[in-house]
């Protein structure tokens, strides 16, 4: 640490930067403009930081299988998939965030849940994780979060002071840090954990009307983790064990599924809301919005080729279908940029040509040429033209939201009930019984003890104090007791 003042950040061509935290929005809760470069910068250098493994989401695996309507959504979505008894192929893929491709399973870090959906309008990907929440509410931040979580650029090893650094000057990240070093931070196998979309997303109908949604899918085969003791032997045990677990019990035909439900808000209830709901740092109370069952799915092939089907596979938030679109969550709206990008660099330009991301609709499109391209379409290659080129539809319209305001960056209008602490308050005194209280004190204990130091060690325990007095009185008696030798 040092007392001097630090340098200004800058772009790469030296040019100062005006926020590392929030991205140039129109207003406060407003949409990301396209024309801030430094953020866009940001993401597309991110994207290429590693050939040719996923920067994030590196080791996973997946698998087919089919998602069915059980309960008529018609009213509130017009995605024809979303009709009452339709039946749609699905490709899942599972994985853990922070490693890379030969890291072991059983680590404590969130677990990706990303589903596409090959429907007949087109290919839907849904892109979420076992957690409701995530750590950073603004794009600007997540590159940032992702260096913090990897491996320092001098020793090449992980370092958990930089992680806690990164948290204790995040305050936002505390309801995620809590959720990961809760139970739930290591799923038993990724069959026994459920899936969210955390995002909050766009619904329209037939007749016009316009919901805020969240996906929620429950396991059916029941919630189950590992103790931290566990998952360290398992790591030396089989450090494979989620992707073993999940192709043996499909091949077994044990075919596992989860039921979605949907979490809905009339579209005029965002605005006054106690506190944000497209802030990806917070759920929404089911006292509020109860769970409103949709659908199950379930995976009941496994792949026959890892590379092809696992590895070359891409999901992209920004393919959406008629019917469903983006909210104001910044997260959202900036991966709708990064993903496409980073697959362009990571498995080529015609990624959407590779089998697994093939949609199963028909494409019309004047995109052309390029590497590994091998379907172009036919004269003519431009629109507008004369000679029965494919033609825009002008009644497709997308689900959006009315926007004003002058160009700032800062973080989202204040509310309420918006303060950082609050529902990771609520989770450990509401939601944990005195033994998930014990292991989760046990649990942050144990990380910080993985060399931590003043004065990253003295913010971290502050940052429990404010989750709960009684949470960060006890991780500090563990932590000065381990000082003290006692």
């Amino acid at each position: 640490m040092s007392d001097q003042r630090p340098p200004v950040t800058t772009t790469d061509a030296g040019i100062p930067a005006a926020s590392d935290e929030h991205s140039l929005t129109a207003g406060p809760d407003g949409p990301i403009l396209l024309q801030d470069h430094y953020l866009i910068q940001k993401m597309a250098q991110f994207n290429r930081e590693r050939v040719p493994e996923r920067v994030v989401h590196a080791k996973g695996g997946g698998a087919h299988g089919f998602f069915e309507v059980t309960d008529d959504a018609s009213p509130y979505c017009r995605a024809d998939f979303l009709g009452r008894g339709q039946r749609t192929e699905v490709f899942v893929r599972f994985s853990t965030v922070a490693g890379e491709l030969g890291s072991a399973d059983s680590v404590r870090d969130p677990r990706g849940f990303a589903i596409k959906f090959y429907t007949a309008q087109g290919n839907y990907d849904l892109v979420g994780n076992n957690t409701p929440v995530f750590f950073v509410r603004d794009p600007q931040k997540f590159q940032d979060f992702i260096h913090s979580q990897k491996r320092r650029a001098d020793t090449h090893t992980r370092d958990n002071n930089m992680q806690w650094d990164f948290w204790s000057l995040s305050p936002e990240s505390a309801h995620q840090v809590t959720w990961l070093m809760g139970d739930r931070g290591i799923p038993r196998s990724w069959r026994q954990m459920n899936g969210y979309s955390s995002h909050t997303y766009l619904w329209q109908n037939a007749g016009g009307e316009r919901f805020w949604v969240k996906y929620h899918f429950k396991t059916d085969q029941g919630v189950q983790s590992l103790t931290d003791a566990e998952a360290k032997a398992m790591v030396a045990e089989d450090p494979d064990v989620h992707l073993r677990d999940l192709y043996q019990a499909i091949a077994r035909g044990e075919h596992p599924s989860w039921t979605l439900f949907m979490q809905i808000m009339p579209f005029d209830e965002a605005a006054d809301y106690r506190f944000n709901p497209f802030d990806l740092t917070k759920v929404w109370p089911h006292h509020d919005y109860p769970l409103v069952r949709v659908g199950r799915m379930v995976l009941d092939r496994n792949p026959e080729n890892y590379f092809a089907e696992v590895e070359q596979s891409a999901f992209e938030p920004s393919n959406m279908v008629p019917g469903i679109g983006p909210s104001p969550d910044k997260m959202l709206l900036g991966r709708l940029f990064s993903y496409p990008d980073t697959h362009r660099h990571r498995i080529g330009t015609n990624y959407l040509q590779l089998p697994i991301n093939q949609p199963k609709a028909q494409v019309h499109s004047y995109n052309r040429d390029g590497a590994m391209r091998y379907r172009n379409p036919a004269d003519p290659v431009y629109a507008p033209n004369s000679f029965g080129g494919p033609v825009a539809d002008p009644a497709v319209t997308e689900p959006g939201w009315a926007v004003a305001g002058e160009m700032v960056r800062a973080a989202y209008t204040k509310r309420r009930d918006d303060d950082d602490f609050i529902q990771p308050g609520m989770l450990y005194r509401q939601v944990m019984d005195d033994a998930a209280k014990a292991r989760l004190v046990t649990n942050i204990t144990n990380h910080l003890r993985g060399g931590v130091q003043p004065p990253v060690l003295d913010r971290a325990l502050e940052y429990w104090r404010q989750v709960d007095p009684d949470l960060g009185e006890r991780v500090a008696a563990r932590v000065r007791g381990d000082q003290t030798g006692s």
